[in-house]
C-alpha cells in the first residue's frame, strides 16, 4: 500500500472551497446576521414573485459567519475522509483483484483495460502532437481524429489479445490430439472480403520452426489469424475446408476456446497489452482461465525464468524497450505451455542484439519445450539457423519455399551516387544533446548533409536516431518535445529551405478520411503560406503518381489506415515533401515491408535526391541504406559522429554492431498442470426481466436525484430520513445496473472498445474544467452512444465516471450520482432516432448535446443543493415546505451557480465539438462497429470486408 498525497491535497482545497462557499451562501442569501459583532451592514433586497421569500444581503456578523463555517464542518470532513481513502487505497489494484473473481469480472476487466490504455493515450498524444507541428498545422480539435483512429486501433489489439488468452471462454478443458499434431490444414482457404488464400496441405511437426514469407499484404497475417481463430471469428473473415488446431475444428471452435493449446503473439505486441504491469500481463490468460492467485504467482515466475524476463516482472509496461516487449509478448503467450506458437512480424522493430534473443527464444521453445513455432516475417534471413521448414505465398496460395540466400544482392535499383566533396552543405548539425525527462537521449551527435545525397544513421535501439531526427526537424521552435539542448544547427545555407520529417508513426499525418481528401488538404495547406508559388489544382495526386513510381496505389477514397504499409510509407512522404524541403529525414523507412514495397520507397527517396533534397534516414535495415548508395553514420550511446563510414561493396559487407552475448533458455522439464478453479454458473435474467430490473434501477436513481422535491409529497418523518436514503439509493441502484449490464461485456471486442473509450473519456474529462470537470467528454459520449447504441452509452458514461475518479483520487459520494448523469447522457444519444443521417445527424446531435447539458446541470445540482447551501439562508431547502417554494428556491440557486454559467459553456462546447469533428469521429467509430453476421451479411448489404491491415487494424464494415 503506497500513499499518494495528490488525492489528499485535492481534497483538502475542496473541503476549503465548500465552507467558503457556505458562507458566500450565507452573506449573500441573508443568512449571517446573528448576534454582534457586525461586520458588514449590507442593505436588504427583496426580489419579486415568485421569489418573494429571497431576501439578498443584509447585516453580516461574525456569530453568524462562524455558524456558517461550523454547519459546513461535516461535509468538509467526509471529503477529507474520502480524500484520505482515496490517498491510501489503490483503486487500479482493486480492479485488477475483481477482474480474477467475482461477480463483475467484466465490468473489472474493462476498466483494467482502460487503465492500461491511458499510456498509450499519451503516447497517441505526443506523437499527433508531433505530427501535426511536421505538418505545420495547428494542434486543435482535428488533431482528435488521429488520436481517436490509433486509439481504436489499440482496441482492436487488446479484443484479439483478449480473445486469445481466452477471455469469456466456457472454461471446457481442451486435450491435445495426439496422432494429428499440433495443427492440421488441408484444402483450405481463407478469405476476408475481396482476399483469398488457399492451402493444399500444411501441418508441421511438434518441435519444429516454420518460416512463412511473402509480400507485404499477400497474407501471411491473414493465415495467421485464421489459425488463430480470429479471422473467422473476431474479424468478419471465412475460412473452409480442413483447419484443426489441437484436435478442434476451427471453424466452429473461437480463439478462447483454444487458448491453452495456441499462443499467439500479434505484430506490434506493444499496441496489445491489456495491462500496466509485467507480471500482470503474463498472468492475464491465467487468470482468465480462473487459476487461483498463488498458482499463478509461481508459474509466471517460472515462466519469466525460462524466457529470461524475470528481471522485468515489476517494470511497467510502458517503459519497456521493443526487445523487451516482444519477450514479454511470448512469455505471455506460452505461459499455459501451448503446442502451437504463432508469432507474426517479431523481428520488425528490433536491432541486432534484441533480434538474437527473440531468434534464441523461439529456437529454445522448439527445440527443448516441443512447441511448435510458425513464424511470419520479412526478415526471414535472421531465421536461417533455426527453421526447419519455409513457405511463402505465391499466386494466391501458401506453398514450399526456400531460405533466403545469405549473400542475396537487396532488390533496390543501383545505389545512387555520393556527391562530391564540395557538394553544397544544405544542414549542419555539431555538438547535439537531447534530454528527455532529465534523461539524456543524446549526446555530442554532429550530422553534415548535403544537396541530393542519402545518409543512413544506423544503430541499436535506444541509441538516440529517433530523437536525433526530431531535433533537426524542430530545430527552429524553441522548447519543444525532442529539441536539442545544446549544440548548434544550421538549416538552409544554400537559398533558405525546410526540413520535413516522417516520423516512426508516419500514419498519425493522416487527418482525413480519403486519401484525395489527405491530398487535397495537403494543397489548400500550401497554397495559405506566404511565400507559396501558385499551384494547379491536382498537383499533389501528381507528386504521389511520381513518387510511387511502377507501384500501383489507390489515390481515390480509400481511407488512408486501409492501405498498405508501404503505400502508407509513401503517401506520408509526399505529404512531407510537396513543398519541396531541403532535407528530408526520415524514421525507420522500411519497418514491416516486403522487397517490393521496400523497392517502391527507396524509389520515392530517390525521387526526393533528385528534386535536390537531402534525405537522412534512421534505420535497422542496413541491406536497405547500402542499396540506396547511403552515407553510414553509425550511433551506439546517443552518440553519432561526423565523420562516415566508405560505402560497403555488398549488403554482407555492413559494419553492424556485434550482438552481446545471450545464454540460449533451456525447457527441459513440462511446467506443472495448473488447475483452473470451479466456475460458478452465473443466472441470465431473461430479456423482458433484465430491461424490467434495469428501468426499475435508473427509476431509483432519479429519485435519489430527486429527493429535495419529492420531500414534499410526504410526511415530516420520513422527509427527514430522504437525505440518507438518496445517499444510500444512488451507490445501490449503481452496483445492481453495474451486476445486471456486466454479461454485455463478456464479448473481448466491447472490454475492448469500452475500456480504450473510457481510457480518452477520463483523459479529456480530467484535462476539462467546470464543475465536475464533464464539458468536453460530452462530445464523445453523445458520438459513442450514438455509434454502438444506448446500451454502449450507459457503460461508457458509467465507465468514464469510474476511471476518471479513480485517476485524479476524486471518489467520494457523489461519484454514483455522477456515474448515472453521464451514463444518461451516452445511453440517450444511443436512443435517437436512427434513420437520420448526414447533416441532419449532426444537428440533431447538436440539439440534442444542449439539452443533455442543461439537464445533466439541473440534475447533479438538485440532489447536492440543500447540501451545498446548508439551512438559514433564502434558497435554502425547507423540509415540509410547499413544492413551489422549494422549486423556485432551487431554480434560482441553480441559475447563479451553474445554469447561466458552466451549464451554458457545457452546452457550446458540445456543440461546437460536434460540429467541428462529430463527421469524422463517428466515421471512426463506425468503422470499428462490431461485426454481426459476418460476410454473408457484409454481402447481403453489398458492404466489402477489407484485409485487416498490416498495422493490425480490423476494420470493419460499415453500419
Amino acid at each position: 500500500m503506497i500513499f499518494r498525497p495528490a488525492p489528499l491535497r485535492a481534497a483538502a482545497v475542496l473541503a476549503v472551497v465548500f465552507i467558503a462557499a457556505r458562507v458566500i451562501y450565507r452573506v449573500l442569501f441573508n443568512g449571517a446576521g446573528l448576534g454582534a459583532p457586525l461586520l458588514l451592514d449590507l442593505p436588504p433586497l427583496r426580489l419579486p414573485a415568485p421569489y418573494a421569500h429571497v431576501v439578498l444581503l443584509g447585516p453580516v456578523s461574525a456569530p453568524g459567519v462562524w455558524a456558517a463555517v461550523v454547519s459546513a464542518l461535516p461535509i468538509a470532513a467526509t471529503i477529507l475522509a474520502f480524500g484520505l481513502l482515496n490517498a491510501w487505497v489503490d483503486v487500479a489494484r482493486g480492479f485488477v483483484h475483481l477482474a480474477r473473481r467475482g461477480p463483475l469480472q467484466g465490468i473489472a476487466r474493462m476498466l483494467v483495460v482502460a487503465w492500461s490504455a491511458l499510456p498509450a493515450l499519451a503516447d497517441a498524444v505526443t506523437s499527433v502532437r508531433l505530427a501535426f507541428r511536421l505538418r505545420s498545422e495547428r494542434f486543435g480539435p482535428r488533431a482528435l481524429v488521429p488520436i481517436l483512429e490509433r486509439t481504436l486501433e489499440h482496441a482492436g489489439r487488446v479484443a484479439a489479445a483478449l480473445e486469445l488468452r481466452g477471455f469469456g471462454s466456457r472454461g471446457t478443458s481442451v486435450s491435445m490430439d495426439d496422432d494429428g499434431g499440433p495443427l492440421q490444414v488441408r484444402d483450405a482457404r481463407f478469405r476476408i472480403g475481396g482476399t483469398q488464400l488457399r492451402v493444399a496441405e500444411f501441418s508441421p511437426l511438434a518441435g519444429t520452426v516454420s518460416v512463412m514469407t511473402g509480400p507485404t499484404g499477400s497474407g501471411k497475417s491473414t493465415i495467421l489469424r485464421g489459425i488463430a481463430g480470429l479471422l473467422s471469428h473476431v474479424d468478419g473473415g471465412e475460412v473452409a475446408g480442413t483447419v484443426r488446431v489441437g484436435g478442434l475444428g476451427r471453424v466452429s471452435t473461437p480463439p478462447r476456446e483454444t487458448a491453452q493449446v495456441v499462443g499467439v503473439v500479434l505484430q506490434n505486441p506493444r499496441a496489445a497489452f491489456a495491462t500496466t504491469r509485467v507480471r500482470d500481463e503474463i498472468a492475464l490468460a491465467l487468470d482468465l482461465r480462473g487459476v487461483s492467485a498463488a498458482d499463478s504467482k509461481a508459474r509466471v515466475q517460472e515462466v519469466a525464468d525460462r524466457i529470461g524476463v524475470s528481471a522485468l516482472l515489476d517494470r511497467t509496461i510502458s517503459t519497456l524497450s521493443a526487445g523487451e516487449a516482444t519477450l514479454l509478448s511470448i512469455a505471455a503467450a506460452v505461459v499455459e505451455q501451448p503446442a502451437l506458437l504463432l508469432v507474426d512480424e517479431p523481428l520488425a522493430d528490433l536491432d541486432t542484439t534484441a533480434r538474437a534473443r527473440v531468434i534464441a527464444v523461439l529456437h529454445a521453445l522448439a527445440r527443448d519445450a516441443g512447441v511448435c513455432v510458425i513464424v511470419a516475417e520479412h526478415r526471414a534471413q535472421a531465421l536461417v539457423p533455426i527453421a526447419d521448414s519455409w513457405w511463402t505465398i505465391r499466386d494466391g496460395a501458401l506453398v514450399p519455399g526456400a531460405a533466403p540466400a545469405a549473400d542475396a544482392a537487396p532488390p533496390e535499383a543501383p545505389p545512387v551516387v555520393l556527391p562530391a566533396p564540395a557538394a553544397v552543405t544544405v544542414l549542419a548539425a555539431e555538438n547535439l544533446a537531447v534530454h528527455r525527462s532529465g534523461n539524456p537521449l543524446v549526446r555530442d551527435a554532429s550530422v553534415t548533409l548535403h544537396r541530393g545525397e542519402i545518409v543512413a544513421l544506423v544503430g541499436p535501439n535506444g541509441a538516440g536516431k529517433s530523437s536525433v531526427l526530431v531535433a533537426l526537424a524542430l530545430s527552429e521552435v524553441k522548447g519543444d518535445r525532442g529539441k536539442a539542448d545544446k549544440g548548434t544547427i544550421e538549416v538552409g545555407t544554400a537559398d533558405g529551405g525546410r526540413v520535413a520529417l516522417v516520423p516512426d508513426a508516419s500514419d498519425d499525418l493522416f487527418t482525413r478520411d480519403t486519401v484525395a481528401g489527405e491530398l487535397k488538404a495537403a494543397e489548400r495547406r500550401l497554397a495559405r503560406r506566404k511565400d507559396a508559388a501558385p499551384q494547379a489544382p491536382g498537383f499533389a495526386a501528381e507528386h504521389l503518381a511520381r513518387l510511387r513510381g511502377n507501384a500501383g496505389m489507390p489515390i481515390g477514397y480509400e481511407h488512408p489506415r486501409d492501405l498498405s504499409a508501404g503505400e502508407r510509407r509513401i503517401l506520408a512522404i509526399t505529404l512531407q515533401t510537396l513543398d519541396r524541403p531541403q532535407v528530408l529525414l526520415i524514421d525507420e523507412p522500411t519497418r514491416g515491408l516486403d522487397p517490393a514495397a521496400r523497392s517502391a520507397v527507396a524509389s520515392a527517396l530517390r525521387a526526393a535526391a533528385d528534386d535536390g533534397a537531402a534525405v537522412l534516414i534512421a534505420t535497422h535495415d542496413h541491406s536497405f541504406a547500402h542499396g540506396l548508395g547511403a552515407r553510414i553514420l553509425p550511433m551506439r550511446d546517443g552518440v553519432a559522429p561526423a565523420v562516415a563510414l566508405p560505402p560497403a561493396k555488398s549488403a554482407a559487407a555492413v559494419p553492424a554492431i556485434p550482438a552481446q552475448p545471450f545464454s540460449t533458455p533451456r525447457f527441459l522439464d513440462r511446467l506443472p498442470d495448473v488447475p483452473a478453479r470451479q466456475k460458478s454458473h452465473r443466472l441470465r435474467m431473461p430479456r423482458p426481466v433484465e430491461l424490467a430490473v434495469l428501468a426499475a434501477a435508473n427509476l431509483l436513481a432519479l429519485g435519489a436525484f430527486c429527493w429535495p422535491l419529492l420531500a414534499a409529497a410526504l410526511p415530516a418523518d420520513a422527509a427527514a430520513a430522504l437525505p440518507y436514503a438518496a445517499l444510500a439509493i444512488a451507490p445501490v441502484a449503481a452496483v445492481a445496473i453495474v451486476v445486471l449490464l456486466d454479461g454485455s461485456v463478456r464479448s473481448a471486442h466491447t472490454v475492448a472498445l469500452l475500456g480504450v473509450l473510457a481510457a480518452v473519456g477520463s483523459a479529456v474529462r480530467v484535462a476539462s474544467t467546470g464543475v465536475g470537470g464533464v464539458e468536453a467528454v460530452f462530445i464523445l459520449l453523445i458520438l459513442a452512444g450514438r455509434a454502438f447504441g444506448a446500451r454502449f452509452g450507459l457503460l461508457l458514461g458509467a465507465a468514464t465516471i469510474a476511471l476518471s475518479s479513480s485517476l485524479w483520487g476524486g471518489i467520494g459520494p457523489w461519484t454514483p450520482f455522477q456515474v448515472f448523469a453521464c451514463a444518461w447522457v451516452g445511453a440517450g444519444a444511443g436512443l435517437l432516432p436512427k434513420t437520420v443521417r448526414g447533416k441532419a445527424e449532426l444537428w440533431m446531435l447538436c440539439g440534442y448535446g444542449v439539452v443533455a447539458s442543461y439537464l445533466f446541470g439541473l440534475l447533479t445540482n438538485l440532489w447536492f443543493w440543500p447540501f451545498a447551501v446548508g439551512a438559514g439562508t433564502g434558497i435554502s431547502y425547507v423540509p415540509g415546505a410547499p413544492l413551489s417554494t422549494n422549486l423556485s428556491s432551487f431554480l434560482l440557486y441553480s441559475l447563479l451557480t451553474s445554469t447561466a454559467g458552466w451549464d451554458t459553456l457545457r452546452a457550446v462546447t458540445t456543440v461546437v465539438g460536434i460540429i467541428v469533428v462529430g463527421r469524422a469521429i463517428l466515421a471512426a467509430l463506425r468503422r470499428v462497429k462490431p461485426v454481426s453476421g459476418g460476410i454473408a451479411k457484409a454481402r447481403a448489404q453489398g458492404v466489402h470486408a477489407p484485409e485487416p491491415s498490416t498495422n493490425g487494424t480490423r476494420h470493419q464494415f460499415t453500419s
